[in-house]
Parts: structure tokens; C-alpha cells; sequence
């Protein structure tokens, strides 16, 4: 029986493209983003209540690409390196028979703006124009229930946890970039390679080392030395920076098995 579903507001967040949103909310909590509320539920008293509590569930549709490329059975996590497939139901791919997904995020309150009421977001996980169709409060006695099992995703130990640096020219970007501070932009920059945003099977391409991420409207360069992500440089992104954002060409069709960047966003 099939279900049509209409969102209730568009995400509003850093990223810009795929390449460089941490695999889980809460890792980068320098994210901050926005559920801008669409006319039909931009309604105060809808939310009523809901100062109560720190943290929201999102449902929210993998729009994009994940719309139109299909799903298979099985996928492989990065954090089993890109190579040992598990169940796509065991996973958080965002390939899957319906491309729905949840992520628990903080929530900040309600603000006006000129485009509407929009509700603060921190920590999230989510691309630039992401459609939301519903939220829930998180509830920590129901949803973190004690005793549970979490598979191969044992805890966030996962994250690299790498060095950044930044280079003279690049911290002038930065400054250039957000003179006031106000976006978190170096933080933000910083939490976000400090997660290796990589796909697991970089191993494959040891010669590759410099890379490149949209983070807003802006680009930002860096180099792997080491344990160390040098950002080299950061500044407006342009389309010729396409090609440094994607670690090696690929096809977002999940049935490709020459490239598993489709799998890139599950635990």
C-alpha cells in the first residue's frame, strides 16, 4: 500500500554536499542548522511544550541522489573499513528501499527569521535542503533504554580524532570567512576533519593526499600528513573545486561494486 507523505520544513545546515557530513549527529557540535518551517506548520502553539525537552528526533528523507539510485540487501560500513558487508537493516545507510532516515539532534527553541519560524538545530548530521517530515522529543528513559546491544557500532570510539592544523593563508580564510566568529567556522572546520571524513577505503589510494569539502559557500583545502589534516586553504567554492571534493570518481548506484562512497553515511 503505498503512503505519500508531505514535509513540514527544509534543514538548513553547513554542508553543502555530501562529502564531509560526520556520520552521526552530535559529533560535530559546532553544526548548527536550522528546520526552516514550511507555511502549513509554522504554527507557535504546534510546539508548545517542547522547551521542555533538550532533544528532537528528525525523520527526514534522504532526498538527492538516494532517491532515484536504488538500494541493495547488503552494504559496507566505514566502520568495518569499507569492506565487510552487513544488512542494509542493520545499518544507517541512507540507500534503502525508502530512503527514510532519524537523527536525534539538540534543539535550541524557536526564532523567527525572515523566511519564517524556524526551529535551532546543533549538532546535526543532515545536507543542505534536507526535507523533514516530522519531529518527536527524544526521551532518554524510553529512547536510551539501559542494557542495549549496539552490533559492530560498540560506541563513538570510531572517530579518528585526528590533528588539524590550519596554515597561515588558510586562518586568514577563515577570518576573512567569518570576521565575527558568529558561524563557529574554525571549530567547525576543525570537528569536522578531526572525524577523518574520508570513505573507509582510502586505504586503497595511498598516494592520495590532499582533499577538499564544502562547508556553506565556501571551499576548504587540506592535506593528510600523518595523523594531521593541514587545511591549506579555505575560501569561496567555485565548480572547478568539484573534483578535489570527491576522493576518487564514483557512481552513487548502490548495485556498483567498484565503489562503496554510496555506503559512506551508515554507522
Amino acid at each position: 500500500m503505498p503512503f505519500t507523505f508531505s514535509p513540514i520544513g527544509i534543514i538548513r545546515s553547513p554542508y553543502s554536499d555530501k562529502f564531509g557530513i560526520p556520520r552521526q549527529p552530535g559529533l560535530v557540535t559546532a553544526a548548527s542548522a536550522y528546520l526552516e518551517l514550511l507555511p502549513d506548520f509554522a504554527r507557535e502553539e504546534a510546539f508548545k511544550g517542547i522547551e521542555g525537552f533538550s532533544h528532537v528526533w528528525l525523520v527526514f528523507v534522504f532526498h538527492d541522489a538516494c532517491l532515484t539510485a536504488g538500494w541493495r540487501p547488503t552494504v559496507r560500513p566505514p566502520r568495518l573499513g569499507g569492506r565487510e558487508r552487513v544488512g542494509v537493516f542493520a545499518s544507517r545507510a541512507p540507500y534503502r528501499p525508502n530512503p527514510i532516515g532519524i537523527s536525534a539532534v539538540e534543539h535550541l527553541g524557536l526564532e523567527h527569521s525572515p523566511h519564517g519560524l524556524r526551529l535551532r538545530l546543533r549538532g546535526v548530521d543532515l545536507l543542505d535542503g534536507t526535507p523533514v517530515l516530522d519531529l518527536k522529543p527524544y526521551v532518554p528513559y524510553a529512547d536510551a533504554p539501559p542494557g542495549v546491544r549496539s552490533g559492530f557500532a560498540v560506541d563513538g570510539a570510531a572517530a579518528h580524532d585526528w590533528a588539524v592544523d590550519f596554515s597561515p593563508a588558510a586562518a586568514a580564510g577563515v577570518a576573512a570567512a567569518d570576521p565575527g566568529g558568529r558561524r563557529q567556522l574554525r571549530l567547525l572546520i576543525e570537528q569536522v576533519l578531526a572525524q577523518d571524513p574520508r570513505p573507509g577505503y582510502m586505504d586503497r589510494y595511498p598516494g592520495r593526499a590532499g582533499f577538499a569539502l564544502r562547508l556553506y559557500d565556501l571551499s576548504v583545502h587540506w592535506q593528510v600528513q600523518g595523523r594531521t589534516a593541514l587545511v591549506t586553504a579555505v575560501g569561496p567554492a567555485a565548480a572547478s573545486d568539484r573534483a578535489a571534493q570527491i576522493p576518487i570518481p564514483f557512481d552513487c548506484n548502490p548495485d556498483n561494486d567498484n565503489d562503496n562512497d554510496n555506503d559512506n553515511d551508515c554507522i
